[in-house]
């Protein structure tokens, strides 16, 4: 078993126009990642922040340029980390920041993704209404949008569709809904969680990609129903209940060791007692082994 975590922030909140998010790092590590992570046996080296310049300081044309090189860091970071066999927790942050997680630790070898999120984040510059970039992040690691962040790290797209869950979905633009349907990505809608469950669709989940030696899971944290996560960038009604998204965890850990992980969209600026974030680091560490009995 790789017992080695590394914890890298990466605060920005240039991917999307709501302040606040780039605090999230902060306040994941507030409501105890770190030592949580120690008492299941890991040893946790924090990496700290990378530098992300501040949305308001700069002008339009220079947040793409800002997010490429912030994406770069992140892709560099988890090369890193996998050169070395650790296991690296990414802190957003906007949902941006995947773009270079993801890429950085598909860079070896291919790998599965498992994306739970209350959006599909699958837009493109041509049909998202807000050209907001953390809902394109999944459409550009699978080579759709703006050139400079699909070839982030080398040229190409750097997940094949087929790899790809996402789960706890229920926002998406009209447009958006026919790219992921004609994307190969598999989807579990709030809709197929309620009717069937989410052991059910979870271990769908797994079986799909059985095939796949690595799992990289990108949570964000607005898959969470807003009475359990008031505090994130884009909260949406109808979302998964705590226990739901506990056994999410649960059974991804029992089945398939993931081997990377985002945590983004936690904003504390509009947050209850910190209580989006506890609930992150709950998340986190039933994904890295923590059990019940």
């Amino acid at each position: 078993m790789r017992n080695r975590i590394q914890i890298i922030g990466v605060p920005t909140d240039l991917g999307q126009t709501h302040r606040g998010v780039d605090m999230g790092p902060s306040a994941i590590r507030y409501a105890g990642l770190v030592p949580r992570l120690t008492e299941l046996g890991y040893r946790v080296t924090d990496r700290g922040n990378f530098h992300v310049p501040v949305r308001g300081s700069l002008q339009k044309d220079e947040l793409l340029p800002a997010i490429h090189k912030a994406c770069e860091a992140a892709y560099r970071a988890a090369q890193e980390a996998v050169s070395k066999g650790d296991l690296p927790i990414f802190l957003g942050g906007d949902h941006s920041i995947s773009i270079g997680t993801v890429s950085g630790m598909a860079d070896v070898s291919p790998v599965g993704v498992i994306w739970v999120d209350a959006h599909g984040d699958f837009n493109t510059p041509e049909t998202s209404k807000s050209g907001n970039i953390h809902g394109m992040a999944l459409a550009i690691l699978t080579g759709k949008g703006y050139s400079e962040l699909v070839n982030i790290g080398k040229e190409g797209r750097k997940l094949n569709p087929a790899n790809v869950v996402v789960i706890g979905v229920r926002d998406l633009d009209s447009e958006e809904k026919e790219l992921l349907r004609e994307s190969g990505v598999t989807v579990y809608t709030m809709r197929d969680i309620d009717e069937r469950g989410i052991s059910v669709c979870t271990h769908e989940a797994l079986d799909h990609l059985h095939p796949m030696e690595r799992i990289h899971v990108s949570l964000d944290v607005d898959c969470l129903d807003p009475l359990v996560a008031p505090g994130v960038g884009t909260p949406v009604p109808g979302g998964l209940t705590y226990r739901e998204a506990h056994l999410l965890m649960e059974i991804v850990a029992d089945i398939h060791t993931p081997v990377s992980m985002d945590i983004v969209e936690i904003n504390p600026l509009i947050d209850v007692r910190n209580q989006s974030a506890q609930a992150a680091v709950d998340l986190c560490v039933s994904l890295f082994g923590k059990t019940i009995l």
